[in-house]
């Protein structure tokens, strides 16, 4: 006969099983609740942090991890990862103010020339990856350490200043005042190109290509999906991204460095597993990319504004990360 007990644990065993379906159905969920719960306590623990500046603070800091992170998404929705990311980004941006600086180019032919640089440097990974058929996590780590020393070559490890070089350059670090609150160039540029590859990964034959090669490689070559051209384009549309994040960070510095991005790689990849995309491919979202840098953004802006130390902001969202992945195993066991 059962007891009051065993309906208890049978009525938490259904809860854990109708919550595990929700979140495998709809991985954006759960970084939604994490960043609405964050912003209510960290308004509440400083009245500063729902301000219009400072919103716009947050904003402003993760629009260059949101873009590289979502070239990372793109990788990441393959079963790959992309350690070069920060690399080519900052390369890209280093190649840009060097043509406007040292070859005198127009603003626009170094910008666009920056882009295409980042583009190689990613369909150079992708190469290795396809053709060499090697690891991306050894191909990424090799070219990381590439692009970092090129940029050192390349800049004399000198920064680049915004007066050196034409406006369109540091364009994506003005502003646009909407009340108390301002609303840079580049935001809105990462903003256009997350709605753009929201599309394209729900809406066309390129994203379900993407997502069936992340969720099962084999069964997607038998299904006659193109795995090789899939990938290549995945690495090489990331390389892209990156070196737009490049462009916006000159624009959020207003000079071009060859000493920062340091932790762009390990920041962009926590985006993305705080979004709720699995790291073992074919499961996840741009949106919940977007939603994992603001998750970044308001736990290090909030702990901050609390009074915490850099070292234990770090640690919170280290912790964040291990919970992350967890729930992610959590939810990949659900059955149909």
């Amino acid at each position: 006969m059962a007891t009051a007990t065993d309906f208890e644990v049978r009525k938490d065993e259904s809860f854990a099983l109708r919550l595990q379906h929700i979140l495998h159905g709809n991985p954006v969920l759960g970084p939604l609740a994490v960043l609405i719960v964050a912003i209510i306590a960290f308004s509440i623990v400083n009245v500063r942090f729902f301000s219009a500046t400072n919103l716009s603070l947050v904003l402003a800091q993760v629009t260059v991890i949101a873009v590289l992170a979502l070239g990372q998404t793109l990788v990441i929705l393959t079963a790959g990862i992309d350690l070069s990311a920060g690399a080519v980004a900052v390369f890209s941006s280093i190649l840009m103010a060097e043509f406007c600086f040292r070859m005198d180019l127009p603003g626009i032919v170094a910008l666009l020339l920056g882009l295409a640089a980042g583009t190689a440097m990613g369909a150079l990974n992708g190469f290795l990856v396809t053709r060499i058929k090697l690891p991306p996590f050894i191909v990424t780590l090799g070219t990381l350490t590439i692009f970092f020393s090129l940029n050192s070559v390349v800049s004399d490890s000198e920064t680049v200043r915004g007066a050196d070089m034409p406006a369109i350059m540091t364009w994506a670090g003005d502003s646009i005042p909407i009340g108390g609150f301002r609303l840079t160039y580049g935001s809105i540029i990462m903003l256009a190109l997350f709605a753009y590859f929201f599309y394209a990964l729900r809406s066309t034959a390129w994203g379900k290509h993407v997502y069936a090669t992340g969720d099962d490689i084999e069964a997607a070559r038998l299904a006659g999906i193109r795995t090789s051209r899939v990938l290549f384009s995945v690495y090489t549309i990331a390389g892209l991204l990156f070196a737009a994040g490049g462009w916006i960070l000159i624009g959020r510095l207003a000079s071009a460095s060859p000493n920062v991005g340091t932790d762009y790689n390990l920041d962009s990849i926590t985006a993305v597993v705080l979004g709720g995309t699995s790291l073992f491919g074919g499961r996840g979202s741009v949106l919940g990319t977007l939603i994992g840098a603001l998750i970044v953004g308001v736990f290090r802006n909030g702990l901050q504004l609390g009074g915490v130390e850099v070292v234990w902001q770090g640690f919170a969202i280290g912790l964040l990360v291990l919970v992350a992945v967890s729930l992610d195993q959590w939810i990949r066991k659900v059955k149909s």
